[in-house]
């Protein structure tokens, strides 16, 4: 260890931090005696504040240590402490003869500590690892964004931009990859129907490298809390620990969760009883998926399965030629409002007839809870502050009936190909036979 006249840290600081780097040396055997040197150095400068003269201490340490030169001289903990001893009392200019600190009787003696960190209230940048962008090779392609919501009754967007209506009632996991996983769980809206909304939401962010610690966040209906469950703000501890924050945009309304070490932005809220989550999430951390086996759930990459889904436009059809009797899903109590006044009251907040309208027609008529326009308003918003491409923002139902029509299509190509060679091979054989 080196350590200048100019340089920041106390004495004491830098003793202990040589102490406990020798007090991890697994090196040193029984009848060498150099870790309960270092042990009894440790509770002393430990108990001495910062303005006490470090050449007391340094003085008793290098009197334990010489003591134990019988049995430590092929030890190399031993010779370590020596030569750092030297060095300490040169940079500090001490005498090896004078007072010497004692170490006082204390039971037990407390676990080695790790080195001091750095304050975690310090705003710190952190390592480039901990900067998702920066972390990039120079010479690669800027990151593809995406982007996922899921809101209202409930309606997801996948990261592939199809907008499905869905049931999934209970728990069900929105994301699960190598960095963090996010779960869901939904409860009826209205006793008597099948329409869900969102009451919990849970995002665990992994530990990453010297980043960010394991982290949960965890909300429900009117808990939107501005922090992690463990009542931090930031990743914990570690040096990039400010690439991992939790920004309260309004008081139980609205939270931003960033995670600048996987260049992600997470907005939750909570409109009227209900939760509305969306995600801004590089192409590269959605599909770093770690069990393909078991991402079949993993609704904001694949979408709800099939039997969870609901035939949006069969719905609004019948809603329609109901003229307004307002029944919502069949089987459902009257909620209160017909189509034509659901129709205007969410033309109040969302102009575009796109299927962010659709879909607040469809809430009110499942649920007649008005809160579902201002859902759907604020999912709109978010895809404007997290969708990459403006030419996304709004979704029309014959963008997913192109998606569906296109599947289809590929389909039965690939069955016509199937068919055209079959028939080709028949030929060539009736020809060569």
């Amino acid at each position: 260890m080196v350590m200048g006249k100019g340089a920041g840290p106390s004495a004491l600081q830098v003793c202990q931090f040589l102490v406990l780097f020798l007090c991890l040396f697994p090196a040193a055997t029984l009848q060498c005696k150099i870790l309960k040197c270092n042990s009894e150095f440790w509770a002393s400068t430990s108990r001495s504040g910062p303005e006490e003269e470090p050449c007391t201490a340094l003085r008793a340490y290098n009197n334990c240590v010489r003591r134990t030169a019988r049995n430590c001289r092929g030890d190399l903990a031993y010779h370590s402490a020596q030569h750092g001893i030297e060095d300490l009392m040169s940079q500090h200019n001490c005498s090896k003869e004078g007072p010497t600190t004692q170490p006082r009787a204390r039971t037990p003696l407390p676990p080695v500590q790790p080195p001091p960190q750095p304050d975690i209230h310090v705003p710190s940048d952190g390592p480039e690892v901990c900067h998702y962008e920066r972390s990039l090779p120079r010479d690669a392609a800027p990151p593809n964004y995406t982007h996922c919501g899921f809101f209202g009754d409930p309606h997801l967007r996948t990261f592939n931009d199809d907008f499905q209506t869905c049931k999934v009632e209970g728990a069900w996991p929105l994301i699960h990859n190598k960095y963090l996983s996010v779960q869901v769980t939904n409860t009826p809206v209205v006793p008597g129907s099948s329409a869900t909304a969102t009451s919990k939401l849970t995002i665990i962010f992994k530990n990453f490298q010297e980043c960010v610690d394991q982290k949960m966040y965890h909300a429900e209906t009117d808990e939107l809390p501005a922090a992690f469950a463990d009542g931090s703000k930031n990743g914990g501890d570690r040096h990039g620990a400010n690439t991992l924050r939790v920004v309260e945009k309004v008081p139980g309304q609205h939270v931003e969760i960033q995670a600048r070490y996987i260049g992600t932005t997470i907005v939750v809220r909570q409109v009227g009883r209900y939760l509305t989550f969306a995600v801004r999430m590089p192409e590269e951390v959605v599909n770093s998926v770690e069990d393909q086996d078991n991402q079949d759930l993993y609704l904001c990459l694949h979408g709800c399965p099939a039997n969870q889904r609901i035939d949006f436009k069969t719905f609004r059809v019948r809603a329609a030629e109901s003229h307004g009797l307002g029944r919502g899903r069949p089987g459902s109590p009257n909620p209160g409002f017909t189509y034509q006044s659901a129709m205007a009251k969410c033309k109040e907040r969302l102009p575009v007839e796109d299927l962010y309208f659709q879909s607040c027609v469809f809430d009110l008529l499942s649920s007649g809870d008005i809160n579902f326009t201002l859902a759907a308003y604020y999912a709109f918003e978010d895809v404007k502050m997290l969708h990459s491409n403006k030419d996304k923002y709004h979704l029309f139902e014959k963008d997913t009936m192109f998606n569906s029509a296109t599947e289809k299509l590929g389909f039965s190509f690939v069955v016509l190909i199937s068919l055209v060679v079959v028939q080709l091979w028949t030929d060539s054989c009736s020809i060569c036979l």
